[in-house]
């Protein structure tokens, strides 16, 4: 009967041990995931700034073109196809951070939870 009572005991606190480390683990994810939408939200934000800047030298592009047919508008026709090429890259860098951080739930911890109540049930 002790020897019940102290198996039930461990069996307990090994559960309540388990419970914890579940309780971790999906903090843990669900830091990294906002993490990642930080960071997605970030480039995004930058990938705006960069694309209203070149709005800004496109119509600057024209006032020149229009102004003086010299070539100082290709130069400043390079500058915004590079500028446009950065806020493309920064928008799909900012769309695979996106991608990490959905879906929002904790799968990992979820999965894990569901595997301990199996284990446990198996071993009733």
């Amino acid at each position: 009967m002790l020897r019940a009572v102290a198996e039930a005991r461990t069996a307990w606190r090994r559960m309540r041990s388990l419970v914890r480390l579940n309780v971790e683990l999906a903090k843990l994810e669900t830091k990294q995931k906002a993490t990642a939408l930080g960071i997605a939200a970030a480039l995004a934000i930058v990938a705006l700034v960069i694309v209203l800047y070149a709005v800004g030298l496109i119509f600057f592009e024209l006032a020149v073109v229009l102004d003086l047919w010299l070539p100082l508008w290709a130069s400043l026709l390079i500058v915004i196809v590079v500028m446009l090429l950065a806020a493309v890259v920064l928008v799909l860098l900012a769309k695979r951070s996106a991608e990490k951080a959905f879906p929002a739930q904790p799968t990992q911890a979820i999965e894990e939870g569901e595997l301990t109540v199996q284990t446990v049930k198996s071993h009733v």
